[in-house]
């Protein structure tokens, strides 16, 4: 049995995609493909939170796209933000074209995020033009201020846009970044892991072999023993959600 939702967790479907092996026959029950929106604060959040999630996604036929709510300007030591941002928005492009997706770039600058009247506008907008089924954002509750801001951002235009997309929260680094997460759901990436660590791996500028090795390597496995299997990714889902879907 699972744990959180057990085995409620084994047969709910994520926007299309099952969520273990078990229920691999049951992927046409959500009733047809969707449109995921992974929006993350930095460029290689999405990718290293629910990258095998999102490769899964896209080729169950579902719209994947990447959110970026900064460039990463303060993420390259020694580099102006505008050299910092070309530098992760080509690494951006890449790891987006090694899963077959799209991306949006916001225009908040790493580091310095806001959670203000303005920004609050600023994703409810985005969020009305892209209309879609299923999002996943930061863990509100996360050491790093940019991941904060961003799922408080999403958080609050859910609720203003009527709560009409699943939400579901991602971990970033837990124990260090995200606190106490509890995940609802978890999704075996075992089949697409390796893809998921290509996308990672365009992230150059990060040095995300050592992070890989340190962090999210570790984490996948750690949640693939809760799920039984060799990697896995954990989300939480906001249960509000299900009042309106």
């Amino acid at each position: 049995m699972l744990k959180g939702a057990g085995a409620a967790a084994a047969a709910t479907i994520l926007g299309g995609l099952p969520l273990t092996a078990a229920a691999q026959d049951n992927a046409a029950a959500y009733g047809g493909k969707r449109k995921i929106l992974v929006i993350g604060a930095h460029p290689d959040d999405p990718e290293t939170c629910a990258g095998g999630t999102m490769c899964l996604l896209k080729q169950a036929g579902n719209e994947v796209v990447s959110v970026y709510l900064t460039r990463g300007e303060a993420g390259i030591e020694g580099m102006s933000h505008e050299q910092a941002a070309a530098v992760r928005v080509v690494e951006s492009d890449n790891a987006c074209r090694v899963m077959g997706i799209r991306h949006i770039f916001m225009d908040q600058v790493d580091g310095n995020t806001e959670v203000n009247l303005a920004r609050y506008k600023e994703m409810r907008e985005l969020l009305e033009r892209e209309r879609p089924d299923v999002v996943i954002t930061h863990w509100p509750i996360d050491s790093h201020r940019d991941h904060a801001a961003c799922g408080l951002l999403v958080l609050d235009a859910w609720r203003r846009v009527g709560r009409t997309f699943r939400l579901y929260y991602m971990e970033a680094m837990s124990g260090t970044q995200s606190q106490m997460f509890t995940p609802t759901h978890w999704v075996n990436i075992d089949p697409v892991v390796d893809l998921k660590h290509e996308a990672c791996l365009c992230h150059v500028s990060q040095g995300m072999q050592p992070l890989l090795d340190d962090w999210h390597i570790p984490m996948e496995k750690f949640r693939g023993l809760e799920c039984r299997c060799g990697a896995a990714e954990a989300f939480a889902l906001h249960t509000e959600a299900l009042k309106s879907l």
